[in-house]
């Protein structure tokens, strides 16, 4: 794992995205199936919200004369985990509709609206501010995703969610190299471009999964903030270098 600065080319100029941000990044090894790393991330994520919890109440209050916020809804344990399918039966149930009118298709990407309102939706039904959506459909993942073994249209991803906005997105990475090499021309990545890549390989790997998660973002949605710029000293973004 690594805890380190980022710098990104961030092309979103939204409330939620930066170019320099805190990165908390990890990888394992899997033994059965890729969510242990899901497991990992609730022990770390509860672990760090019930640190907050309890550690710093006194900062929680001053922030919150500034900043008014209702506490973070979590479980203890393992926390809500919804299947792709499961999410867009809960969207459409709700009646939602793409931003451009059209149904909602069962292997295209979430918009940032439908993630909102998924969060709403899981809120109200489980109580729980932190979710997991996993098993992402194969064609809006990267070439690098280890497609799922019983149904290859969908994927061993998942994104995680706080207050209906997604912290972390990651999956089980392809350690098989004709697999990789496959996956890579099926979605317009030359492999040559990647040779480095994709030969190391070839000098065997455990089967491992991870993610990355963005401080500053976790930071914004524990404190219900409406902008990640409050919770950096220096913001950056596509339009703000100096100061």
């Amino acid at each position: 794992f690594e805890v380190g600065p980022v710098f990104r080319a961030e092309k979103a100029a939204t409330n939620r995205h930066l170019t320099e941000f805190t990165g908390l990044d990890f990888e394992m090894q899997i033994n059965e199936s890729y969510t242990e790393a899901l497991d990992m991330t609730d022990y770390f994520m509860v672990r760090i919200f019930d640190g907050i919890k309890n550690n710093f109440q006194a900062d929680l209050q001053i922030i919150s004369q500034q900043y008014p916020f209702e506490p973070l809804q979590y479980n203890s344990g393992k926390n809500v985990r919804l299947q792709y399918p499961e999410g867009l039966a809960m969207l459409r149930e709700a009646g939602l509709k793409n931003i451009d009118g059209t149904e909602i298709d069962d292997y295209q990407d979430l918009e940032t609206e439908q993630e909102r309102t998924l969060g709403k939706l899981v809120k109200d039904k489980y109580n729980t501010d932190f979710w997991v959506l996993e098993r992402f459909p194969m064609a809006v993942r990267p070439f690098y995703t280890m497609p799922c073994a019983d149904d290859d249209k969908y994927s061993n991803s998942y994104d995680v969610f706080m207050r209906g906005q997604e912290i972390m997105s990651g999956a089980q990475r392809v350690h098989d190299v004709p697999l990789l090499t496959k996956q890579c021309q099926d979605k317009d990545v030359p492999p040559a471009d990647l040779k480095a890549y994709i030969d190391s390989f070839r000098y065997g790997a455990f089967p491992h999964a991870g993610g990355g998660i963005g401080l500053e973002r976790v930071v914004a949605l524990y404190l219900g903030l409406d902008n990640v710029r409050k919770t950096s000293l220096f913001p950056r973004d596509m339009y703000r270098l100096t100061p």
